[in-house]
């Protein structure tokens, strides 16, 4: 059963939702999760252009850490810190081409590893994730070759892999994340909590399985 976790990482809803999925993932073992980048600021200038200019809209941002940090279990945000902060708040391209390159590199677990250290590095540490080095950083956090995924950034094929996402996230009529996706059906948008989201698969299982059984009676009475 493909479950499609669509995200950014500058997303702080996206930071409390990775570990309800990762624990979705443990109660439902026929589940395969597979990321899907979804880019909210796509360009360097995006945060100017949403929000008019860059000082409003990273007090913006941060008063939505604030309201996130209220639905972590950890209160893992640092939206303080964030604010002393002397470089441009970060846009999405860089970390996601990364996340596609640990995907290469290393697979699907690689990739979804990567995305939740530069989470932490970009919530909780406060650091810039479109720096090369910190990117570099959170490579070796896990386990990958710095100068490989560095090097592998620079092939074009990656912006390619990511509009595809984009596609298909425009596809499901997707406008914002966290979202899941459940063999093309909308599970979660939004961060859920536990219970509403285990409610949400649970459901959609069953109406998987009952829509299967059908189409095994259809096809035993021709």
């Amino acid at each position: 059963m493909l479950l499609e976790f669509f995200h950014d990482p500058l997303c702080a809803w996206c930071y409390v939702m990775s570990p309800q999925v990762r624990r979705l993932a443990e109660h439902f073992p026929e589940l395969q999760v597979e990321q899907r980048g979804f880019p909210l600021a796509p360009d360097p200038a995006a945060i100017e252009k949403i929000f008019g200019d860059k000082s409003t809209g990273k007090l913006e941002i941060l008063s939505h850490w604030r309201a996130a940090n209220d639905h972590d279990e950890q209160r893992r945000m640092r939206p303080e810190l964030m604010a002393e902060q002397s470089f441009d708040y970060p846009w999405s391209i860089p970390p996601l081409i990364a996340c596609e390159v640990a995907r290469q590199i290393g697979g699907e677990a690689a990739y979804w590893d990567y995305f939740d250290a530069i989470q932490a590095l970009h919530l909780t540490e406060c650091r810039n994730i479109v720096d090369p080095v910190v990117l570099g950083d959170c490579a070796e956090q896990i386990g990958l070759d710095r100068q490989q995924l560095l090097t592998k950034m620079e092939d074009e094929s990656n912006l390619k892999a990511l509009q595809a996402d984009m596609a298909r996230a425009h596809s499901f009529g997707l406008r914002g994340v966290p979202a899941l996706v459940l063999e093309g059906q909308m599970v979660a948008q939004g961060a859920l909590k536990w219970q509403q989201l285990l409610e949400n698969v649970t459901l959609a299982l069953s109406q998987i399985g009952d829509q299967a059984a059908a189409k095994t009676d259809d096809s035993d009475s021709e």
